[in-house]
């Protein structure tokens, strides 16, 4: 209805409990440090982009300087995501909402805008197929109906969430939230073109939807080509001040897969690409990609993607492949910490300096029993494989990338089946059910920070399909199989396997990266050979060839 109020995927997390009076504290504080922060920024932002020193942890010692996680952290933190993601009120939406009058009117105003609506809440759990690929195939197709129907009708954006009560999908007792982030639009025209390779919908259908939303890229407004965070689907004003490296680069990678798919908008995806200046995120003092940068006021963001093992790396290599930035970002980002970094999960082995390339830095691995790994930062599968929805790391980078996907997917299975008992696996940032908190999950040892377990969420499974395809789709089935977690629309969010307990919420990243890996596990890899052949991968997948984790 409004602007986000939950910051979204990489930068989000649950809020303590607290009493009013902390409350009420908190926000005073919020306030008067943002607005202090503010000042500041505009006065001294394009000196700290520059040339700020290296920030030493709170506690740390001296001989930690560089290990400070404010630094080196991709920063999954709600702290952050507060400051990065403060919603920015839309007026015309708001003279619109007023116009209808009730809340009741605003939501079913929405509803009319999509392009369609879930049935029932739940799928008889005895209807859905047990040969596992036909159990696939089915979750694709149902997956694909409700990525295309909790869309804008008109605008062609794909709104971010919808959630159910616990017992209906009635109207009145839903919440739709129309607002889209760039990385749902990049995720969007990738899943129309996976529709498409998968005989869900025929070509002229996929390029209706590709022009519609195309379309409404040319009409949003942009800082000098870039777009910001979050926009309203209704609308399509903008409700952030943020312009966000990372989700510009997923919205630039839906670009390339559709430039690589219909040669008659090659040039007018190219267009947006070019326009898309990704020296705008980079820090040279750091040679570091900055999580992004403010323009009300004007000042970037002060932390970095430091972490090479996470969702970040798809955006770097895209940044690096248009020129726009120098390859040494890409050894510049951390492998694994050395041991004076004391405050991470596990004690680092094979510490080492290393040069390829001409590139010195410094390589080393976690083990957990016999298995090697350079760590996420929070051990989530989101950071472990969404870029592998894209890039085929087993292919382009055997020896490092395409090796350590294994043993994250492995460890996640073992970890939840053997060490905690469990019957199904699959941790990473989720809806956590019975509230309408967004938790970042995951397996605390495969992170240098480390999320804690919690619920199950389906899209983790899928991610693994590009490495176990037997086990995710088991895992799956079990999933189906098991918990009140399949609607007319596949999957719900997350499930937790020790009480049953689901989140009736569709979320549209989690579930195009579902459906992304069904598509690349059913179409012959079809996407990541697409995202292959632009001619930016090109140019810096040979770099990846050479590295090898664990030398």
């Amino acid at each position: 209805m409004a602007a986000p109020t939950q910051p979204r995927r990489s930068r989000r997390g649950g809020v303590a409990r607290a009493d009013r009076r902390t409350l009420l504290w908190t926000a005073a504080s919020a306030l008067l440090i943002t607005g202090l922060a503010s000042a500041l920024i505009v006065r001294f932002g394009t000196a700290l982009f520059t040339t700020r020193p290296r920030p030493v942890a709170e506690g740390a010692s001296t001989e930690e300087a560089g290990c400070a996680p404010d630094r080196i952290q991709s920063l999954d933190s709600w702290r952050l995501a507060r400051v990065e993601h403060a919603p920015l009120a839309p007026p015309k939406k708001q003279i619109w909402e007023r116009a209808l009058g009730s809340t009741a009117a605003v939501q079913a105003a929405i509803k009319e805008r999509l392009v369609g609506w879930p049935a029932q809440l739940l799928v008889d759990r005895a209807d859905l197929p047990r040969q596992s690929s036909t159990f696939a195939r089915r979750l694709a197709r149902d997956t694909w109906r409700g990525l295309d129907a909790l869309t804008d009708r008109d605008h062609g954006l794909p709104l971010d969430t919808v959630t159910f009560g616990d017992r209906s999908v009635a109207q009145p007792d839903s919440h739709i939230a129309d607002y889209t982030s760039t990385t749902n639009i990049g995720l969007h025209l990738i899943d129309v073109v996976a529709a498409l390779d998968l005989g869900l919908i025929d070509e002229d259908g996929a390029r209706d939807r590709i022009r519609r939303t195309l379309d409404t890229l040319d009409a949003l407004e942009t800082d000098d080509g870039l777009y910001f965070n979050y926009y309203d689907t209704t609308s399509l004003e903008r409700t952030s001040r943020f312009l966000s490296f990372v989700d510009s680069g997923w919205l630039t990678a839906g670009l390339m897969v559709v430039r690589m798919t219909f040669s008659d908008l090659y040039e007018r995806c190219t267009a947006l690409i070019d326009r898309t200046h990704y020296q705008a995120f980079y820090d040279p003092g750091y040679e570091l990609m900055s999580h992004g940068y403010y323009v009300d006021p004007r000042g970037p963001s002060r932390y970095h993607y430091g972490v090479l093992y996470t969702e970040a790396r798809l955006g770097t290599l895209i940044a690096i492949g248009k020129g726009d930035v120098p390859d040494a970002v890409w050894f510049e980002m951390t492998r694994t910490f050395p041991s004076a970094c004391r405050w991470q999960s596990r004690e680092p082995r094979g510490v080492h300096e290393k040069s390829i390339l001409g590139h010195t830095f410094t390589a080393g691995y976690y083990q957990w029993h016999m298995l090697r790994y350079v760590p996420s930062w929070g051990g989530s599968m989101f950071e472990a494989l969404m870029p592998v929805l894209l890039l085929d790391e087993a292919a382009v980078a055997p020896n490092s990338l395409g090796a350590n996907d294994r043993v994250h997917a492995a460890i996640q299975r073992l970890f939840a089946l053997r060490d905690l008992g469990l019957p199904v696996w699959g941790f990473s940032p989720s809806t956590t059910p019975g509230s309408d908190q967004y938790g970042e999950y995951g397996v605390q040892l495969l992170g240098s920070h480390g999320y804690p377990a919690g619920p199950v969420t389906p899209y983790a499974a899928a991610l693994a399909l590009a490495v176990f395809p037997t086990q995710a789709l088991a895992d799956l089935r079990r999933l189906a199989q098991r918990y009140d977690v399949y609607g007319s629309y596949g999957f719900y969010d997350a499930v937790d396997p020790r009480t049953g307990r689901v989140a009736y919420k569709y979320l549209t990243l989690d579930q195009s990266m579902l459906f992304l890996a069904l598509a690349n596990h059913l179409a012959n890899h079809a996407i990541q050979k697409r995202f292959a052949a632009d001619p930016i991968m090109q140019r810096v997948t040979p770099m990846l060839a050479v590295e090898d984790f664990f030398d």
